[in-house]
């Protein structure tokens, strides 16, 4: 067979190649089409408002918490593994890829015969050619090709989610850090205020006008209050620790909150649309899409295997009896063989591998569709928070305010004889818990701004590269 008019059919038999892989079509997504509305809800805009544009520096407005996620960005360990996993996946894409080409090997030998009269020969041999090149008639090779490829996205888009799950899990952990520094000041205010409240019941009872019981009742109180600054001081270690883990090292001092204050440090409003559909750009929500259709990929190369298999042998050199002359009065050689071969028997192990991947298509239909329902329900958990929050905190800040005037006039009553001692112990206790339940009310506020932000894709993009209309 003569190599050049096989070397002109191979274009031909590539663009006649079949495909059997099944032609997929994004599955219908098994969630309202809306996000939810009520009483609990905030007000959604009618349009799509693309809050997963916003950069993070512009949602998170702290300088230092902007650069605790910058550091994070870059050190934390997880990521570090993400980012490793794609180059991994874009890798052994490009394996599979290279199959679609003929491989080329060259070789040069050498041989020495000797004749019957003592007489050497010596022979050279140059070869370049391809063994067992396979013509992609029905798209196996190119659809394992198509499935590594999908591998290598869906993997981009796992690092993208763990990017933006990073940023927000900073986040979180820095207003943490910032709300329990709050609470350690509040308790070593009480600790100061109940050491004060002793002295002056202990003043009392040698004057004969307290009791023993008063000073016993304000030694607990200042036991209680100095047990909460020893575990908020746990806490507070414990809150940087978890920050510098998640920052991937050690930060400095200057770096980390010393008040959470109002919860400002991030975006007091997120632009939200109505309609769910940007679910479906969250880069977990479209990592399982890309499995999803890797496996359809994989469904063809499947059934292309039930095929008869097409490959070639193309061989050329020369030939010569002197290295120097080799390519100037050597022998040219060329050869040309095709080869079919189909499976005849193999004990199902073909149609027990079609069968494999179709349910492998199935598992990664119903984890595609999963992704979507935990995405709305954490879009819609976030929320219903944020729908009620506002109010919440309103009456956390009432409610600290007037604990502060209760416990200022049973003091007074207290001074003046009016009162028992128990009445602003009371006052006091009140006052505490409601400034500790305003802290915790800022922070939830804030959290949940950052919960929203993540569940709606935000924290992929470092700036606003477009604006939010």
């Amino acid at each position: 067979m003569k190599l050049r008019p096989l070397l002109a059919m191979l274009p031909a038999l590539a663009l006649a190649a079949c495909n059997f892989a099944p032609k997929y079509v994004r599955p219908d997504a098994p969630v309202a089409p809306a996000l939810p509305q009520g009483e609990a809800y905030p007000a959604l805009a009618s349009a799509d408002t693309r809050a997963d544009a916003i950069g993070w520096r512009d949602f998170f407005t702290d300088p230092r918490l902007q650069q605790v996620i910058a550091r994070a960005l870059a050190d934390n360990r997880n990521l570090r593994t993400s980012l490793a996993n794609v180059e991994r996946a874009r890798a052994l894409y490009r394996v599979n890829r290279a199959a679609l080409f003929p491989i080329v090997n060259g070789s040069a030998t050498l041989s020495a015969v000797q004749g019957t009269q003592g007489r050497v020969t010596d022979n050279f041999l140059v070869q370049a050619g391809s063994s067992s090149y396979e013509i992609d008639l029905w798209g196996r090779l190119r659809n394992l090709s198509e499935a590594g490829f999908q591998t290598w996205l869906a993997t981009d888009e796992g690092r993208k989610a763990t990017q933006i799950a990073l940023v927000a899990e900073t986040a979180s952990a820095w207003l943490t850090h910032a709300a329990t520094a709050d609470a350690l000041r509040i308790a070593r205010e009480t600790v100061a205020t109940s050491k004060n409240t002793l002295a002056l019941n202990v003043r009392r009872e040698a004057n004969g006008i307290g009791t023993q019981l008063d000073v016993a009742t304000a030694t607990s109180q200042l036991n209680t209050a100095e047990s909460a600054v020893a575990d908020l001081q746990t806490n507070l270690a414990q809150a940087r620790n978890a920050l510098e883990l998640i920052a991937g090292g050690p930060l400095p001092d200057e770096l980390l909150p010393a008040t959470l204050g109002a919860g400002d440090q991030v975006l007091g409003a997120l632009p939200v649309g109505l309609s769910s559909d940007v679910l479906l750009r969250r880069p977990d929500v479209l990592s399982a899409e890309h499995t999803l259709r890797g496996t359809y990929a994989n469904i063809g190369a499947a059934r292309a295997a039930f095929l008869p298999r097409l490959s070639l042998t193309g061989l050329f050199g020369f030939a010569s009896a002197g290295l120097t002359s080799i390519f100037d009065s050597g022998d040219f050689q060329k050869s040309a063989n095709a080869a079919v071969s189909q499976r005849i028997f193999d004990g199902g192990a073909t149609a027990n591998n079609l069968a494999a991947t179709k349910a492998a298509r199935d598992a990664a239909l119903a984890t595609y569709e999963r992704a979507i329902q935990v995405a709305f329900r954490e879009v819609a958990d976030a929320l219903a928070r944020r729908g009620t929050i506002d109010e919440s905190l309103r009456a956390q800040t009432s409610l600290a305010a007037n604990a502060a005037t209760a416990y200022r006039i049973s003091q007074l009553r207290y001074d003046s004889g009016v009162a028992s001692f128990l009445e602003p112990l009371d006052a006091q206790r009140t006052l505490y818990n409601a400034q500790q339940s305003l802290i915790s009310a800022r922070l939830t506020k804030a959290s949940n701004m950052v919960e929203l932000y993540r569940a709606l894709g935000g924290g992929l993009v470092e700036t606003t590269v477009e604006p939010v209309r």
